[in-house]
C-alpha cells in the first residue's frame, strides 16, 4: 500500500487531440530542455573567449573552454537569450497544465542542476559586481582599509582594481556588513581564488534557494516541480543572477529560509523568532531583504496566540539587529551601521533599463528629474502601506512580500536584471498566480528592451 501511495498510477489516457497532446508533451519538454541547455552553453562557451563587450574583463578562470566557441557578440547573445526564454515559457506552460505529470521529478532537478553547473564552469557574465565584492574584501583584509569609507580607487595597486567597473571605482560599499564579513575569508585566496569562492557561494546559495522553494511549495500543497522549473530554469536567474555570481542569491536564500521556518513552525514561537532573525540576516546581506519583516509580523497565518505570534518574529529580529549592529560597529565603526546613507546614495542612480526612465521617455522627457524620485518614493510607500493593511486583514504575507519586492523593482530608477529575481521564489510558494505573471511580464519587458537593437532598421 505504501508503494502505491508513493507512486500513484498514471492518469488514464485522454481521448482524441487531448490525448495526443498529453503523449507529445514529454517530447516537447525534452526539446525545450535541450534548447535551454544549448543556449546556455552557447553563451558560456563563447563568453570563455573573453574580449567581448558582454563579458567583463576578468582573470582567465575558464581557459579550458576557450577555443570551442566563437567570440560572444551582442546578436548571438540576444538570440540565445530569446531561445532560452521561449523554451522556458513552453516548459512553464506544460508544467502548469500538468502535462509533465508522467515525468519524474528528477528530470526537472537534472535540467535545473545542469543549467547551474554549465554557468558555474564558465566566466563571469554581463556584470562587474563580483569584482567589487572582492575589492571590498581585499580592502579590509589585505590593505587594512574600511570598505564603508573608501572605494576601490583607494587600492589602485591591487590586482583586482583593474577589473572593477568604472562606475564603482570611487564608490564605497552599499552591501550589508554580514556579506562584507562573509567575503573577508576569500580575500587571502588571491583574485582567482576569491573569484571561484564567490562563484561557489552563489551556486550554493542558489541550490539552497531552489531546495527551499521545493520544500515550501510542498508544504503549501503546490506543485514543487513547477516551482522548481519556474525559478531554476528562469533565463534571467541562470544567465544574469548566477552567471554574475551576485550576492542577491544569498539574500534570496535567507528570505526563503525565513519563509520555510514560518511554514514548519506555525505553533512554535522559537521557530518564528528564528524566522524574524533570518529576515534580518538577509537584510544584512542586502538591505532589500528587510521588506519581508513587517508582512511576517502582521500575518494572521503564523498560528499560535495572537500576541505571541506578533512578538516572536519581532523579538528574533530585534536580537539579530542588535548582534548585527554590534558586529558591524566593531568591524567597521559607525559607517558600517549607517546603511541608510548608502541606500540614499544609490537610490539617486538612474539606469537606462528602469521603468521610470522608459516612462519619462514616453512623455518626451530626457530622463528622471529629482521631483520624479520624490514621487516614486511616495508611490512606493503608499503601495507598501496598502499591502501591510491587506496582510493585517488576512492576505497571504508571502504574496504581500512578493508584491512589495516587485513594487521596489518597478519604482526603482536603478534597475538591473537580477533585481527582478527578488520576488520570484516567493511567487512560487503562494497561490497568488497573478504575482508570478506580473514578475514574468516585468522580466519579458526587460528582455524586449534588451533586444530592441535587433528590431531597429539597418542603416
Amino acid at each position: 500500500m505504501s508503494s502505491l501511495a508513493e507512486h500513484p498510477p498514471p492518469p488514464p489516457p485522454l481521448p482524441g487531440s487531448a490525448g495526443r497532446a498529453r503523449r507529445l508533451a514529454p517530447a516537447l519538454a525534452a526539446l525545450c530542455a535541450l534548447l535551454a541547455l544549448a543556449a546556455t552553453a552557447e553563451i558560456v562557451l563563447d563568453g570563455a573567449l573573453d574580449h567581448s563587450a558582454l563579458i567583463p574583463r576578468s582573470p582567465a578562470i575558464a581557459g579550458w573552454l576557450a577555443g570551442i566557441g566563437e567570440r560572444l557578440g551582442y546578436r548571438v547573445f540576444l538570440i540565445a537569450l530569446l531561445a532560452f526564454s521561449a523554451a522556458y515559457a513552453v516548459l512553464l506552460a506544460l508544467a502548469g497544465r500538468g502535462a509533465l505529470a508522467r515525468l519524474r521529478p528528477r528530470w526537472a532537478i537534472g535540467l535545473v542542476g545542469a543549467l547551474q553547473l554549465i554557468v558555474f564552469a564558465g566566466p563571469i557574465l554581463l556584470s562587474t559586481d563580483v569584482f567589487s565584492y572582492i575589492a571590498y574584501a581585499r580592502m579590509g583584509v589585505v590593505h587594512g582599509l574600511n570598505p564603508y569609507l573608501h572605494g576601490p580607487s583607494a587600492i589602485t595597486g591591487d590586482p583586482i582594481y583593474h577589473y572593477v567597473g568604472t562606475d564603482w571605482k570611487l564608490v564605497a560599499t552599499a552591501y550589508g556588513p554580514l556579506y562584507t564579513l562573509l567575503s573577508y575569508p576569500l580575500a587571502p585566496l588571491g583574485v582567482k581564488g576569491a573569484l571561484w569562492g564567490m562563484k561557489a557561494m552563489a551556486l550554493l546559495a542558489s541550490a539552497g534557494t531552489l531546495a527551499l522553494v521545493w520544500r515550501c511549495a510542498r508544504l503549501r500543497g503546490l506543485d514543487p516541480v513547477f516551482a522548481l522549473l519556474a525559478v531554476g530554469a528562469n533565463p534571467l536567474y541562470v544567465i544574469y543572477g548566477l552567471g554574475g555570481a551576485h550576492n542577491d542569491l544569498l539574500m534570496t536564500f535567507l528570505m526563503m529560509a525565513a519563509v520555510a521556518l514560518t511554514l514548519t513552525g506555525r505553533s512554535s514561537s522559537t521557530r518564528q523568532a528564528w524566522a524574524g532573525a533570518t529576515v534580518v540576516a538577509g537584510a544584512l546581506i542586502k538591505a532589500t531583504g528587510a521588506v519581508l519583516l513587517p508582512y511576517m509580523v502582521l500575518s494572521s497565518d503564523l498560528g499560535g496566540h495572537r500576541s505571541r505570534r506578533r512578538l516572536a518574529p519581532i523579538a528574533g529580529a530585534a536580537l539579530a539587529v542588535l548582534v548585527g549592529a554590534l558586529a558591524a560597529y566593531v568591524a567597521f565603526g559607525v559607517h558600517g551601521v549607517d546603511i541608510v546613507a548608502a541606500l540614499n546614495r544609490d537610490a539617486a542612480f538612474v539606469s537606462t533599463d528602469s521603468f521610470p526612465t522608459e516612462v519619462a521617455h514616453l512623455f518626451g522627457k530626457p530622463g528622471v528629474f529629482p521631483i520624479d524620485h520624490t514621487l516614486l518614493k511616495g508611490a512606493l510607500a503608499a503601495i507598501l502601506l496598502y499591502l501591510m493593511w491587506l496582510t493585517w486583514r488576512g492576505y497571504d504575507w508571502v504574496a504581500a512580500s512578493g508584491w512589495a519586492l516587485l513594487a521596489i523593482v518597478v519604482t526603482s530608477t536603478w534597475l538591473l536584471a537580477w533585481y527582478t529575481l527578488w520576488p520570484l521564489p516567493l511567487a512560487l510558494v503562494t497561490r497568488e498566480r497573478r504575482l508570478l505573471w506580473a514578475i514574468l511580464a516585468v522580466q519579458a519587458l526587460f528582455i524586449v528592451h534588451q533586444i530592441s537593437p535587433l528590431l531597429a532598421p539597418v542603416r
